[in-house]
């Protein structure tokens, strides 16, 4: 495969037909936890499957190639690949971080600031004097969610990496929620992807995993090292199975993202819902950003239903085809209600702070038929019955 196929071409077929040993078409598992040396002080490529396997590699190349990095690192899951970035910080450093970014990246950062092994700046980064004044502290890193979870903000790559750099700081992106088939976080400045590959990469919902994408070579040797000696390193096994879901990464994401484009303005015009966060929206506040930095708007979307917590209860009961389930970017459609489910880490304070309110609920749209998706739905809004704005 050339080096400049087609981003489709690699994510279907970065390692078909690579196998010397028997020609497999379908790149072979390597289980093997540890490998023979040639001979005395001769190690081969891979001696030891924590520090290199190759199964492994082959998916990191594909991920590296896919984002336009200069290598890449797989984890054993979306969080330690969250933590490997943090690792290149040292106590007394100061990490810049949205304020309404995944519950359990704050809960890592809050936690690790905690324990003093690095100072934490909560900002939102939408708004220009508090990013300002965050960087006039010249911190090492500058983390961007975008588009956040759960309120589908959308931050300003390229501004924001551009500022960053100016003081010094290296930035790293999350782009669990596009995936590099609709963003391309390098491209616009980034010197880090992070990926939970537990969601759309995969796309299953039967792997749990993360990855790494750096976007010098210095980086990517300094993060695999890091990650040997931690050991947070992703199986043989699990990588085989990310690298089998990122080969129909292009087809799904195009017909879920449709699907979901359908979902948001059946909800725009519900009276249950007061509000409807999606990119793909002209309403959206950042609409005209996600158009210039992403090449479609995904299968996320969240909105808020009028009657709080009680209307949530009967919605989730009653709501049909949506699965009441965390996680996301599978094949199937889920629902959560991120106050008590994926954001139930963050202090109620944070919460509202951010404008995650008990009336948020956030949806994962999979491949079903847009129909059924929408009948489902309404199943959720009959429940309402009289309650106010029902």
């Amino acid at each position: 495969m050339t080096k400049s196929a087609n981003l489709e071409t690699i994510a279907a077929a970065y390692g078909v037909a690579a196998d010397k040993a028997f020609g497999a078409v379908t790149p072979p598992i390597v289980l093997s936890s540890t490998f023979t040396f040639a001979g005395f002080d001769q190690p081969r490529a891979h001696d030891y499957s924590r520090g290199a396997n190759p199964t492994r590699q082959m998916l990191a190349e594909a991920l590296a190639r896919l984002e336009g990095g200069a290598g890449a690192v797989v984890t054993a899951t979306g969080m330690a690949a969250v933590d490997l970035v943090l690792s290149i910080l040292r106590p007394r450093d100061l990490v810049v971080a949205p304020h309404d970014c995944y519950g359990g990246t704050y809960r890592l950062l809050a936690a690790r600031g905690e324990r003093k092994h690095f100072d934490v700046a909560f900002v939102d980064l939408n708004d220009d004097e508090a990013l300002a004044a965050a960087l006039r502290r010249r911190p090492a890193l500058v983390l961007i969610e975008t588009p956040s979870n759960p309120l589908m903000r959308v931050y300003d790559i390229r501004a924001i990496a551009a500022q960053a750099h100016e003081r010094g700081a290296k930035v790293a992106v999350d782009n669990t929620f596009l995936s590099p088939a609709l963003q391309q976080p390098v491209a616009l400045g980034a010197d880090f992807v992070i990926h939970s590959t537990t969601k759309y990469l995969n796309g299953h919902s039967d792997v749990v995993g993360g990855a790494v994408v750096a976007a010098s070579e210095t980086d990517a040797d300094a993060l695999s090292a890091w990650a040997n000696i931690a050991g947070v390193t992703g199986a043989p096994f699990d990588s085989y199975l990310t690298l089998r879901g990122l080969r129909t990464l292009f087809p799904r994401i195009r017909q879920q993202q449709a699907s979901a484009d359908s979902v948001a303005r059946f909800l725009e015009r519900r009276p249950e819902v007061a509000a409807v966060h999606y990119p793909g929206l002209a309403s959206h506040p950042g609409h005209a950003a996600a158009s210039r930095q992403q090449s479609g708007f995904g299968a996320m979307l969240s909105f808020e239903l009028a009657g709080g917590v009680e209307a949530v209860r009967r919605f989730v009961g009653a709501v049909q085809v949506f699965t009441l389930a965390e996680s996301l970017g599978g094949v199937e459609s889920l629902i959560a209600h991120p106050a008590t489910m994926t954001h139930v880490g963050m202090a109620a304070e944070a919460r509202r702070v951010a404008g995650i309110g008990d009336g948020l609920l956030r949806l994962s749209v999979g491949l079903e038929a847009e129909a059924d998706l929408i009948a489902g739905l309404e199943a959720g809004f009959d429940a309402l019955g009289g309650m106010a704005g029902g």
